[in-house]
């Protein structure tokens, strides 16, 4: 087994949700009747930063969060607050492993990014359209009631770098590479 991480293609990644959900009533082996459904819990829903948050239970940025299958996992158990893994400027490292680890205190390998900046925003430009794509698969209209956190660091100098700046540029207005993919 890889300790890599190794993005998997939208088209590929839709093949397997849905093949999966047709023929098990299973996500990534997660049985549909656990998949949180928001009208059972309306007592949950909020509003942060003018959009409405179906529930205010999120995952918090980790090596995780950089996966698209691990956000739409997050997502279908009720995650409407997704915290995406922190991009920095330096994006080709060799990370330690576990970057994060709690035997009894706990250790983050801070410069923890294991995907390239562009990788990053493909897995959370297509996390963001299985979702939406779920979303109306399981009946729930247009709105997911879902807010994507990005968090860029980790200081203003690499913040300003051109692959930082691209990087919040398209995941501000990503209708280019949305036409693409769809």
């Amino acid at each position: 087994m890889s300790d890599r991480f190794h993005p998997v293609a939208l088209r590929h990644l839709l093949k397997i949700i849905f093949n999966e959900l047709d023929n098990r009533g299973t996500v990534f082996g997660i049985p549909e009747e656990l998949f949180f459904i928001p009208e059972r819990h309306p007592y949950l829903a909020a509003e942060l930063f003018g959009q409405r948050l179906e529930t205010p239970v999120g995952v918090a940025a980790g090596p995780h969060s950089q996966m698209a299958q691990n956000i739409i996992v997050a997502w279908l158990m009720g995650a409407r607050y997704i915290e995406l893994k922190t991009i920095q400027t330096l994006d080709e490292l060799s990370v330690p492993k576990p970057c994060i680890d709690i035997p009894d205190e706990g250790y983050n390998c801070e410069w923890s990014q294991e995907l390239k900046i562009q990788e990053s925003f493909n897995e959370y430009l297509n996390a963001w359209i299985i979702i939406h794509i779920l979303n109306h698969r399981l009946g729930r209209g247009d709105e997911t009631g879902t807010i994507f956190n990005m968090s860029v660091g980790y200081n203003l100098q690499g913040i300003m770098n051109e692959n930082v700046q691209w990087f919040l540029a398209r995941m501000r207005h990503c209708d280019d590479e949305l036409a693409v993919k769809c």
